[in-house]
């Protein structure tokens, strides 16, 4: 798989560890907002899957620390097998819909300033107002699925943190499955088919082997963004 990237944009700045309220504003420059569209972000096609785009490297190192310290500093919630929280709207995984009440408020501004990033790189569309994060320890994964189509708009994106993994993506109805090593600090984006008529899924499991590698996991976090559909009433 040929992979091309581009480099992230901003100021980047070194932010020592356990600094202090009065360097937050410092941190929050790590992901400046820009008024005008960006080049598109380039990353590698998945041929086989229209739709599936990977960026590796999306953001720095320093970046994907300081995402890491803004998460872990919030609580988590465990209605599911693993650790989650949601922002701007908490999603209802029993009834597969989201609505009105369940608004929590404008995305922090570090949810905030990544989904203006995505927009302004013609990532997606419109801009995400909806971020789930997913903690996952070694050996969980989660089941094969469509994120949600009448909650959803056409683009999700998804960025990982901490370990590697595979998420696996199957064909509906075809069954062919593909595997696509997710690695910290890109992207994957699910767009037309890979939104609609492929499932994905990560196996709960401690090892992965990818083309020859073989991958011990160790604590991953997903931040999957997303722009929400409200029906009018």
């Amino acid at each position: 798989m040929v992979i091309s990237s581009q480099k992230s944009r901003g100021n980047k700045k070194t932010i020592s560890a356990g600094a202090t309220p009065e360097f937050q504003q410092l941190e929050l420059d790590l992901f400046p907002k820009i008024t005008e569209k960006e080049t598109t972000y380039s990353g590698s096609e998945i041929a086989d899957i229209s739709g599936l785009k990977y960026v590796p490297d999306f953001i720095t190192q320093s970046d994907h620390d300081f995402l890491l310290k803004q998460i872990d500093s919030q609580p988590w919630l465990s209605d599911l097998k693993r650790r989650v929280q949601h922002y701007g709207y908490k999603y209802n995984y029993k009834a597969r819909a989201i609505d009105r009440s369940l608004h929590i408020g404008p995305l922090p501004d570090w949810a905030s300033n990544l989904a203006y990033r995505f927009y302004d790189g013609n990532i997606i569309s419109e801009l995400p107002d909806q971020v789930i994060v997913n903690e996952y320890q070694p050996g969980q994964g989660i089941s094969s699925h469509i994120d949600c189509v009448p909650c959803f708009t056409d683009t999700i994106i998804s960025l990982s943190l901490g370990s590697a993994c595979v998420m696996n993506f199957t064909g509906v109805p075809t069954g062919e499955k593909i595997p696509v090593l997710l690695e910290p600090r890109s992207i994957v984006v699910l767009k037309d088919d890979a939104r609609y008529k492929w499932t994905h899924s990560i196996p709960a499991r401690k090892v992965d082997h990818f083309h020859g590698q073989t991958i011990t996991r160790e604590r991953r976090v997903s931040l999957t963004f997303r722009k929400v559909i409200i029906t009018k009433n």
